[in-house]
Parts: structure tokens; C-alpha cells; sequence
């Protein structure tokens, strides 16, 4: 059984269950979890793309417009989806199409009109829930992106701007197919002083962190590396080394299966008992990940429905001054495995993993 015709099977047994009998899927998240990989994207800011996926208990199509119509259906779109394409001229075409042609009447969309409804949180704990086939995909996209991370950082010298880094690091995600949906440079003075430094015309001096989040075939991978060109200070040392122990608290909570509400409560302890007790308030710490760089960031009052479920990917990142770590990780039954790893990059193993190290690059 293809991707596609799981993802189908999945949408129409839940339709069943809610009474419903059309789902009409508009993000470009949705529309890569359903057809397998495919993409709707043209724009890479989109949350929209240019093509939605109409499914009912008949048949499942795809609805774009004339511009998308040959590539979505010799690129993108599989077989086992009719696709329909409407004149660009006509905004409302998608939507006349299920209600006045088809003339369904409950309808649920993950971006509703007035005339539909949301849709149940069980079709978002479907996309978040991965299979196998989603899986090898991940490990594969992981791994990409993670070997770009090193390709690009192991050119940047002290001279380099943040812009000079952030190009570097989005060719080397795009020569591999990756969609550097958020490369984000940080210079030894900035990244000090910013959780988000934007890159700029900076140079980077003696230290700079990279953050990616990085996409391919709907799914994201987010890494964050850093690199020095000189030996770390002691406080340096300390931060880097707490905020692998924040998150190795977190990780092994995620085992357990618990709401992203507790996990956030074992973030914010974790950073209390190592001195740090409002630094939990000055980034947000991260959650679930897969179709979306985060599906759920986790809050003191995220809902009790968004937890860790039976296989699904996280990316946590916690962060001090000049500090930070992050990948992304599939939690299962069998544990958790990182999967943006690059065998290249310096790594410590702490209480069972490889978390990845600085890279010291004396000149």
C-alpha cells in the first residue's frame, strides 16, 4: 500500500467517525502529509499553496488552477488522486466546487470557511503519528540536512558575514533538494544577546551558530550547530554543557509518553536546579515537529491532547546566552533516535546519546 492510500484510508475512517463527508485539506503542511511527500509550494513563506485535497468516502481529488495543472500532475499529485483544475481568474473555484457542485454539507478543513467545519484534533494526531514509510523518508531528510549543516560551516572563517554563512548553508540544503525554509546565522556578539539573531552583514568573529529548519517532502528537520575558531571559555563550556543537560531531562521524560504541558514543567525545573530560573521565559523551548517546524510548541497550558504518541518526532532547544541545542528526534517504542546526525560533526555521548559539540576550528 502506497503513502497515499494510507493517508486516505486514515482521512476516511476518521470522516466516519465524525460524521463527516468531505475533508478539505488547504495547508501545504496537510497536503504533503496526505499525498505522501508531494508539494504544493511555490512560495516558501506559504502556509497555503496552490493546490487543496478534497477527500470523500468516493474519491479523492486534487484542486489547483491552470498554472499548477501539468506539473502537480506529472510531479507532485499520485495517481490514485483525480486532479481538477479551475481558471486562475476564479478565487472561489475550489469552494464552489464542494458546495454548490458537490453540494456537501459537512465538510471539516484545517483552515475553515463559514461554511466548514475544523477539523477534530484526531486528524491532527494522525499527521503527527509517523509510519514506517514516513519514517525512512525522515531519516533520510535528517541526515541531509545535518551533512549541509557541516558542508557550510566547515567554510566559514572569522572574515565571513552571517549573510556570507546563511547563503552557504542554504546552497548546501538546496543542492540536496532540502527547502532552507529558515536558515538563521548567529555571530559571536549576537548570539549572546539574541534568541533569533536574523542573519546580517555581521561578520561572524570568533564563534557563530546556525539553526536550520529544513524541508523536504512536507517533513521538517530543525538542527542547531555551533562553531568556534578558538578554545571555549569556561562560562562557554558551562552553558553549552547545561543545555545538553536541560534537554537530556526532557528526552527521557518524552520515554514515558506524557503531555507536552509536563514536559514543559520538567524543562522549566531543569533550568531552576542548574541557577537559571527565568530562562525558560526568554525562548520558547520547542514540542512536537514533523509537517510543521513545530506542530506544538510546548506551554504550561498546552492542551492535555498534544503529548507523545506512539511514534512521532520532537526537536527541543534549549537555550542560554551564547548556548543552544537542538535536533530532531524520533521517539517510538523502541527509545528515541536522532536523526539529523552527521557522523563528521564532534559529538559527546552523555547518559547514552551522541549530543552534539561544538566545533573547535583553531586557525
Amino acid at each position: 500500500m502506497s503513502e497515499a492510500v494510507r493517508k486516505i484510508d486514515i482521512v476516511r475512517e476518521l470522516m466516519k467517525a465524525h460524521d463527516l463527508e468531505a475533508v478539505l485539506l488547504k495547508g501545504v503542511d496537510w497536503f504533503s502529509w496526505v499525498t505522501g511527500g508531494g508539494n504544493s509550494v511555490v512560495i516558501y513563506t506559504s502556509e497555503v499553496g496552490v493546490a487543496e485535497v478534497l477527500i470523500t468516502q468516493e474519491k479523492a481529488w486534487v484542486l489547483t488552477d491552470a498554472i499548477e495543472r501539468e506539473r502537480l500532475l506529472n510531479e507532485e499529485v499520485p495517481p490514485i488522486f483525480a486532479l481538477l483544475a479551475f481558471p486562475w481568474e476564479n478565487i472561489n473555484s475550489s469552494q464552489d466546487f464542494v458546495h454548490q457542485h458537490l453540494k456537501i454539507s459537512r465538510c471539516a478543513s484545517d483552515r475553515p470557511s463559514s461554511r466548514e467545519l475544523p477539523l477534530h484534533f484526531d486528524f491532527h494526531k494522525a499527521k503527527m503519528t509517523l509510519g514506517d514509510d514516513e519514517v525512512e523518508r525522515y531519516r533520510k531528510l535528517g541526515k541531509d540536512a545535518a551533512e549541509a549543516m557541516t558542508e557550510a560551516l566547515s567554510f566559514a572563517t572569522p572574515e565571513w558575514t552571517e549573510f556570507d554563512v546563511a547563503s552557504e548553508g542554504a546552497r548546501s540544503l538546496l543542492r540536496r533538494g532540502i527547502d532552507p525554509t529558515l536558515v538563521m546565522v548567529g555571530s559571536h556578539r549576537r548570539m549572546q544577546i539574541y534568541r533569533h539573531p536574523i542573519a546580517t552583514e555581521e561578520k561572524i568573529g570568533d564563534a557563530a551558530m546556525m539553526v536550520f529548519c529544513a524541508r523536504q517532502g512536507g517533513l521538517y528537520a530543525n538542527l542547531t550547530r555551533f562553531v568556534y575558531f578558538r578554545k571555549l571559555k569556561d562560562e562557554e563550556k558551562r552553558h553549552h554543557q547545561h543545555v545538553m543537560e536541560v534537554e537530556n531531562a526532557v528526552l527521557k521524560a518524552c520515554l514515558k509518553k506524557p503531555s507536552m504541558s509536563s514536559l514543559y514543567q520538567v524543562l522549566k525545573s531543569s533550568y531552576t536546579q542548574r541557577g537559571y530560573p527565568e530562562e525558560v521565559h526568554r525562548h520558547h523551548q520547542g514540542g512536537l515537529t514533523g509537517y510543521l517546524s513545530r506542530e506544538h510548541v510546548a506551554r504550561p497550558e498546552s492542551p492535555e491532547d498534544f503529548r507523545i504518541f506512539d511514534s512521532c518526532a520532537v526537536a527541543w532547544n534549549p537555550t542560554l546566552p551564547g548556548a543552544k541545542i537542538e535536533d530532531t528526534i524520533l521517539v517510538n517504542d523502541k527509545g528515541l533516535e536522532i536523526l539529523t546526525v552527521d557522523e563528521r560533526w564532534p559529538t559527546q555521548e552523555y547518559e547514552g546519546l551522541r549530543r552534539p559539540q561544538p566545533w573547535i576550528k583553531e586557525p
